[in-house]
């Protein structure tokens, strides 16, 4: 597969061999706007990215290259071993190898979808600019995603209001008879689009709602490629909405 766009009226070609690393760059664009609008610190290496959070928060930490040099995973040890909270770890390449700092892994594949226009979604979805929609966001996505670190709730701890004026990054909720039943976030980097935070409301699970913020934060990128990191749920959706497998990502996180 090879996508073309057009970014800053230049040509962007991407292929399913471009895709691990266009994830990796969206993913460091989209955790840096997150710890920035947080206030928590940010950690720039040619090889990695980490953005270093509180005890609720964690550490994130992206991996930028197929190969870090020593000194790179040095530096990634002893961030994890003197995190505050619980760690987090991506690397679209599966090239390196974290078991030795005690972390348990999984793999999810990188997905790439060309461009091409998307489908109406079949609930209201809009682009969150009020506060009251951020954390309805903010809930959505800390239910669906079961994130105990962030209970009990704090308003702004998640999704700070400064997330939403980040360049490039959007926050869309997905509503049903004008209740928020779905979330998700849109990130834009260097012309390519990616997406974090896909949830729905537990109670309404297996109801499309998925598959409405989808389409819904799809339409304004519709002229971009596409990357994400599927989850073993959620990859037949991304299938059917036009994304193809491009490689394997293995995830670390904290035992």
């Amino acid at each position: 597969m090879t996508t073309r766009s057009t970014s800053a009226g230049q040509p962007l070609s991407l292929t399913l061999t471009d895709a691990p690393m266009r994830q990796a760059r969206n993913s460091a664009a989209f955790w840096v706007a997150t710890g920035r609008s947080r206030g928590h610190a940010v950690i720039r290496r040619p090889g990695f990215v980490a953005v270093d959070g509180d005890a609720r928060a964690g550490l994130r930490i992206l991996i930028q290259e197929p190969v870090l040099d020593p000194d790179e995973l040095a530096e990634v040890a002893q961030l994890i071993r003197r995190a505050a909270g619980s760690v987090n770890a991506e690397d679209p390449f599966s090239s390196t190898d974290l078991s030795h700092l005690g972390l348990r892994s999984w793999q999810m594949p990188v997905m790439l979808r060309p461009p091409g226009p998307a489908s109406e979604p079949a609930l209201e979805v809009i682009r969150v600019v009020r506060p009251e929609d951020l954390q309805a966001a903010e809930r959505i996505v800390i239910e669906g995603f079961e994130l105990d670190g962030f209970e009990p709730y704090r308003p702004g701890e998640l999704f700070p209001a400064g997330l939403i004026e980040q360049a490039g990054v959007d926050v869309f909720v997905a509503r049903h008879d004008g209740v928020p039943v779905g979330a998700g976030v849109s990130v834009v980097d260097d012309g390519v689009g990616s997406h974090y935070w896909i949830a729905a409301s537990p109670s309404f699970r297996s109801r499309g709602v998925g598959r409405a913020v989808m389409l819904g934060s799809l339409a304004p990128l519709a002229h971009l490629p596409l990357t994400l990191t599927a989850s073993k749920l959620g990859r037949p959706l991304y299938e059917s909405l036009g994304y193809t497998v491009a490689a394997p990502s293995t995830w670390w996180a904290s035992q």
